[in-house]
């Protein structure tokens, strides 16, 4: 590393002095400038003892203030007139900032060419940062993906969250068994965040509600709260497209309004006087914690509600420094609830109205239904939350009277035009009371919303048949479609710089401003040297996964085999049991018949499990017994080989996508909402094999259904299938192949040290196979030795491969954000 003495030039460790070309002639001259004023009077570091963090940090910060210059002009040129977007969101996996910040504005040459004037590597700086632990999966990389695309749309807009301390844990693997442990992203200090400890907000719980009388016989509640909790604001700059704007994620971090009881602590109860700090500050301690108990539970409620009223009050605030009064917030405002989470936006923003601010009960439900709208992610029954009333009533007890009487107008409105039957009210009230007295949240964010939306074409559908199907039957024109999508900033020039580079020489620059430009890749698909240059590129992406998998997991893989990728949340319904079993069929046959030409294949998985998720934590503890009796078998040498990458995030994810050969997009048809890693790695070039489900079904309809591998049930066969409650037990009969498979899981095969492991599991796929695993396996095992067939024919492969990056154009998330924008938002795009 290089040294800077107190009056000389800079100097290497070896005391040679450093080549400084002059300003004129050298573009990295003021960034390397920057960079040494930021080790030193920011890391408080001498460059001689500077380590890669401190180089991250220095260069982070350089690189910040550059980005605040036009943060703080995109606020400035933002107008009292101009309608501005809110998204609010439990989670945002925003990942590594460092290289997203250079990517947009077009930096990254310049900064590498800085640090290597101080002889300090690029990369390994940019490694130094760590991912912000703020998502879980598909739902937070979402937001993120948005928050960007508004950006690069010169669209103003703010992201809303929690600022969590630990965020989602940390994924360790003991003997295969998953263990959770915190992630402490925040160790050295988060150089992009902005704290603001002048923006703070009071957040109520508890207490009892007092009716009391005004002129005119209005009745005001007043809610006397049993505990406040103070919303402190940490703001991150979100860099856009060619730094065209900044936008603002804003995140809360729970204070305690009283952090020390003195007097306790001078009475030496030193944990006593912190106890109702650590309290609080547990709102914002951990992403998703367990609900298993009831402290859980009520530990998710109060993360909900905190982020939830504490961005309302920061919009109302920002909308009241601008206009004399509300009545015109949803002519300027446009809040986004991105799935239930912040549900609760319907009943605040109707307290904060009519209790805080005094306006008449059908002006504020004008108001709140004009600014909210709310996207469904989900139709599984346990993520459309609710909760429990006599909970609601303890902790919020005016939202709770707030939610009764939204309902209560509700059910008297539809009566004055159709016969309420208890049938209907029991179907459409915000109450559910066959559940022991439950506040259905996404009923909740249907009636508060001014549209609701799905994120793909089948799941939007799906929604209109099943979980809403009442409400759309009351509000027809409610329900949209906005089917997700990705910004290739990320995924594609970041992650893949090698492919990107390749596509700006067969294309065009254009291809970096417009992803419709990709499709002009597709005439190149037949021309043998791009098709030899692209595998070219995937192969060095291979090397490089090939090389983390061996330093992470002691696993030799050949990165001339197919990598074959399933990478996402472990969970039932996205059937990474249905690809295991697969994998061990295909070791069993690879051992009845080893003089067949099989296709070598590298399976790689990844993903975590809820905490709380035992099902899920056997899958992956069967990814592991499966890939040690594999990858210890000879026989398997150069023809399959099994590796599950332990703690999944964001940088995981650019390392695989870039790598993948095989899309697996396998989750139970009608289950899935939409899925983003199906669009991410179809944009790298794999090829999909899923069913249709989610943005498979919109995936197929524009590569062609010649380049992806579609198997087993549709949605409706799922259905009708379930009706049979034997479809489980037959489907093993009809197939010789599943059941050795799942006699050799029964009987120990895979787990000798503990022989029963796994019959609890096999057993449930014969008595109750909800996720349909039985059912489609063979048309999955055929889809998977179609793909070996095509695997062999590396003109067809790789021709496949280039038309899925060329096609994949439209499943921008720039494109998303322009239908949000222009459908539900009426916010005006350039």
């Amino acid at each position: 590393m290089p040294q800077q003495t107190e009056s000389g030039p800079s100097r290497r460790s070896d005391g040679r002095e450093l080549a400084h070309p002059t300003p004129a002639s050298d573009p990295g001259h003021a960034m390397r400038e920057a960079i040494l004023g930021k080790i030193r009077y920011a890391a408080g570091r001498d460059v001689e003892a500077a380590r890669d963090h401190d180089w991250y940090l220095a260069t982070a910060l350089a690189v910040r203030d550059r980005i605040v210059d036009i943060w703080l002009d995109s606020i400035r040129r933002t107008t009292a007139d101009q309608k501005q977007v809110a998204y609010f969101s439990l989670e945002f996996l925003i990942g590594r900032l460092l290289g997203d910040a250079l990517s947009n504005l077009d930096l990254v040459g310049e900064v590498r060419d800085a640090l290597a004037g101080l002889g300090v590597d690029y990369e390994r700086v940019k490694f130094a940062e760590a991912d912000a632990a703020l998502g879980n999966g598909g739902l937070g990389r979402l937001a993120a993906c948005f928050m960007e695309s508004m950006a690069s749309l010169d669209l103003p807009a703010y992201g809303y969250g929690i600022r969590y301390d630990y965020g989602l844990f940390r994924q360790v693997l003991t003997d295969g068994w998953q263990h959770e442990i915190p992630e402490d992203w925040l160790s050295f200090g988060n150089p992009w965040e902005f704290e603001r400890p002048n923006i703070a907000y009071p957040i109520h719980f508890g207490g009892s509600v007092e009716m009391q009388g005004q002129p005119g016989g209005l009745i005001r509640h007043a809610w006397h709260h049993g505990e406040t909790v103070m919303a402190v604001a940490f703001d991150t700059p979100v860099v856009g497209w060619r730094g065209k704007r900044v936008n603002t994620l804003r995140l809360w971090s729970a204070r305690s309004v009283d952090p020390l009881k003195l007097e306790a602590f001078n009475h030496g109860d030193y944990v006593g006087a912190m106890a109702e700090r650590a309290n609080v500050e547990a709102i914002s301690r951990v992403l998703y914690p367990s609900d298993a108990t009831p402290a859980g539970q009520e530990l998710r409620l109060r993360q909900e509600y905190f982020f939830t009223s504490a961005s309302l009050q920061d919009l109302l605030r920002r909308h009241l420094e601008r206009h004399p009064d509300l009545t015109n917030l949803a002519d300027r405002a446009a809040i986004q609830l991105n799935d239930t989470h912040p549900a609760i936006a319907v009943a605040e923003l109707m307290r904060l109205l009519v209790d805080e601010r005094g306006l008449a009960w059908d002006e504020a439900w004008r108001i709140t239904t004009g600014t909210l709208n709310y996207t469904n992610h989900t139709l599984l029954p346990e993520a459309l939350e609710s909760w429990p009333t006599g909970l609601m009533e303890r902790l919020l007890p005016r939202h709770m009277q707030i939610i009764y009487l939204i309902n209560w107008l509700h059910l008297e409105k539809l009566a004055e035009d159709r016969p309420l039957t208890d049938d209907l009210i029991k179907r459409v009230s915000l109450i559910d009371e066959d559940s022991g007295r439950r506040v259905r949240m996404g009923h909740l964010a249907f009636l508060g919303s001014h549209r609701v939306n799905g994120v793909s074409a089948l799941h939007t559908d799906l929604m209109r048949e099943t979980v809403f199907r009442d409400l759309h039957a009351l509000y027809p024109d409610r329900i949209c479609n906005k089917t997700n999508g990705i910004t290739f900033r990320r995924w594609l020039h970041q992650a893949n710089p090698g492919l990107t580079e390749l596509l700006v020489e067969a294309v065009g620059p254009a291809v970096l401003d417009d992803p419709g430009a990709l499709s002009a890749f597709q005439r190149l698909a037949d021309d043998a040297g791009y098709r030899e240059r692209l595998q070219a590129v995937r192969r060095r992406n291979k090397l490089a996964l090939a090389r983390e998998i061996k330093e992470r997991l002691a696993i030799d893989v050949d990165p001339d085999a197919m990598f074959d990728v399933q990478i996402k949340r472990i969970h039932e319904y996205k059937r990474q049991l249905l690809n295991l079993i697969e994998t061990a069929a295909l070791y069993e046959a690879i051992k009845l018949e080893p003089e067949l030409d099989w296709a070598p294949r590298v399976k790689i998985f990844a993903g975590k499990a809820a905490s709380s998720y035992h099902q899920a934590k056997l899958i992956i503890k069967f990814a592991y017994d499966l890939a040690q009796k594999v990858n210890n078998d000879p026989a398997m040498k150069g023809r399959l080989a099994v590796a599950f990458m332990p703690n999944y995030n964001v940088s995981l994810a650019e390392l695989i996508i870039p790598a993948a050969d095989l899309s697996e997009q396998i989750s139970t048809a009608g289950m899935e909402a939409s899925g983003t890693g199906n669009m991410k790695l179809a944009l790298n070039g794999a090829l999909t094999v899923g069913t249709l489900d989610g943005a498979n079904v919109e995936i197929r309809e524009r590569v062609g259904p010649d380049n992806i591998a579609i198997f087993g049930l549709t949605a409706p066969e799922v259905a009708e299938r379930r009706a049979d409650a034997h479809h489980g037990r037959n489907a093993i009969a009809n197939s010789p192949r599943l059941a050795s498979v799942l006699y050799a899981m029964r009987g120990g095969a895979f787990s000798p040290d503990e022989r029963s492991r796994y019959a609890g599991l096999v057993q449930g796929l014969s008595d109750h196979d909800t996720f349909m695993v039985t059912d489609d396996f063979d048309s999955y095992w055929d889809a998977q030795r179609g793909l070996d067939r095509l695997w062999a024919e590396p003109r067809s492969w790789w021709r496949q491969s280039a038309v899925n990056t060329a096609r994949i154009g439209w499943f921008s998330s720039d494109r998303t954000i322009r239908d949000y924008a222009e459908e539900i938002w009426r916010v005006p795009v350039a």
